[in-house]
């Protein structure tokens, strides 16, 4: 891939350290002069908030941290990903669009309003699936799905957090599947 520009790179999976492994080996595979950099989730602090909230502000529906989700993209969009783009630029956006549908697939929401809401994103040129090895499983770290299973209200009510993180991650491997993109074990 050196010496191509593919623009918007997308590395979707549940678990951050595979995630961020996954997106720094797509940004050193882009060639120096023409990179920007890693697009990272909660880079709006929407999420870093929420995480501090009184107790008595309540947890979050499944639906709820998907808005928020897509709040933060916009922002990351404005202020990160399309200046690079419009700079001829790549950048590599971990995680995009892909992890946030097969996290409320998950949680039982329907895949056409899920589409719907992100339906402000442009497609990336390039797709990676980032899935953990046993030493990085998404049982604990810092990314959208861990934290969704941690802070969510009412999306475990039939599964533990193990069974939630599995079924995202199927939704994912289904995603996969749909655009042609192999899934790396990082």
């Amino acid at each position: 891939m050196k010496g191509r520009t593919p623009g918007l790179i997308a590395v979707d999976g549940v678990s951050s350290a595979a995630l961020k492994t996954a997106a720094r080996q797509a940004l050193a595979s882009l060639d120096r002069r023409r990179r920007s950099g890693i697009s990272h989730w909660d880079a709006s602090g929407l999420f870093e908030e929420l995480a501090i909230a009184d107790e008595h502000a309540g947890r979050p529906s499944a639906r709820t941290l998907l808005l928020l989700y897509a709040a933060d993209l916009a922002f990351r969009l404005r202020w990160e990903i399309t200046p690079a783009l419009a700079a001829d630029r790549s950048v590599v956006a971990a995680p995009y669009v892909d992890t946030a549908i097969a996290f409320g697939r998950a949680a039982g929401l329907s895949g056409g309003w899920l589409r719907n809401l992100f339906r402000f994103a442009p497609a990336p040129a390039n797709r990676r699936f980032a899935e953990p090895t046993r030493a990085r499983s998404a049982r604990s770290g810092t990314g959208f799905v861990e934290f969704g299973r941690e802070h969510a209200a009412g999306t475990f009510s039939r599964l533990t957090g193990t069974e939630f993180v599995d079924r995202t991650a199927e939704y994912l491997r289904a995603a996969a599947r749909r655009h042609g993109v192999r899934v790396m074990r990082v």
